[in-house]
């Protein structure tokens, strides 16, 4: 970004600045590739739109003391007990909810709240820990895996159709001790070709992190989930998606996918990757960027533009 067009944006107020950002982006060309070779096109819907991050990379001020120049306020608690404590329905507020549980069936707006994926970082010192390392596609052993508790409707019924039912299918309650000492949980992820990740209790799992983590292929099986970073990456390009009746027919639908298609979605998935990564300090396009891009891009979305 250059110097002149960052002066005329910090002239602007925050409503001024967000206009000009969103007709930037509604012009953004039709790209096949980042210039910079950073980003992977084909995990995104539109890799120009996207870019629009340079906008805060370019000025790393996230946090501003002047409320006049502020874009949004975050008040750290709960969606739901604010939901209870003051929303008022079909009141017309213009807050967004920033949530893992993004289930459609539960007030979540597509388009206007936000989906946050949910992580488990087991060591925040090295967070990036055990990343990658999936093995060969050739000497993967496992068709599917999952191991879990059994939390809500959906994972009692997995273990009904597949729990010791086939020898591709290593399917799991909470994962035995007498297996776990032979294989760990990350290494069955890393020797499996597809990681189920079925709801619990909520829509969401850090299960579906975890696969793009160790280079396997998520299947998510939970109705109504609204996808974390929806609006800019094309999920269909490194993911299954199972509805949850059809759990029984699960294995015929992963043989059904020609072996070529599915070392796409793994390829994607492992240039996904960055994009799901917390790291010590943030870094372009890590986690960090991307929940700030989302939240950004809700913000935009309730920006009209006049047609004069």
């Amino acid at each position: 970004m250059s110097l002149l067009i960052q002066r005329y944006l910090q002239s602007l107020s925050p409503d001024e600045a967000l206009l000009y950002a969103k007709r930037e982006i509604e012009h953004a060309p039709l790209v096949y590739n980042d210039d910079e070779s950073y980003l992977y096109a084909p995990v995104f819907r539109n890799v120009s739109t996207f870019q629009r991050m340079k906008l805060m990379e370019a000025n790393r001020e996230f946090v501003t003391k002047d409320p006049e120049k502020a874009h949004l306020f975050y008040p750290p608690y709960s969606s739901r007990q604010l939901e209870l404590a003051l929303y008022v329905p079909n009141s017309g507020d213009n807050t967004i909810k920033a949530v893992c549980n993004a289930d459609l069936s539960e007030n979540f707006i597509a388009g206007k709240d936000v989906s946050l994926p949910e992580t488990a970082i087991i060591n925040a010192g090295r967070p990036l820990r055990n990343i990658g390392g999936g093995i060969r596609v050739s000497q993967r052993p496992v068709l599917a895996f999952f191991a879990g508790n059994m939390h809500g409707r959906v994972r009692p019924k997995l273990l009904k159709y597949w729990h010791n039912k086939d020898e591709d299918m290593k399917i799991y309650g909470p994962l035995p001790i007498r297996v776990s000492r032979n294989m760990t949980y990350v290494q069955h992820m890393k020797s499996s070709k597809y990681c189920i990740c079925p709801k619990g209790y909520e829509v969401n799992s850090p299960r579906i992190v975890e696969a793009i983590y160790y280079e396997c292929v998520p299947v998510i099986i939970a109705d109504n989930f609204v996808l974390p970073f929806n609006e800019v990456l094309d999920w269909s390009a490194f993911f299954v998606t199972v509805a949850e009746k059809d759990i029984p027919r699960l294995k015929d639908i992963l043989l059904a996918i020609p072996l070529r298609k599915y070392l796409k979605m793994l390829m994607n998935a492992k240039m996904v990757q960055k994009h799901f990564l917390w790291n010590p300090r943030p870094v372009r396009y890590d986690l960090f960027h991307m929940i700030l891009h989302s939240i950004w891009y809700s913000r935009l979305n309730q920006i009209q533009i006049s047609q004069s």
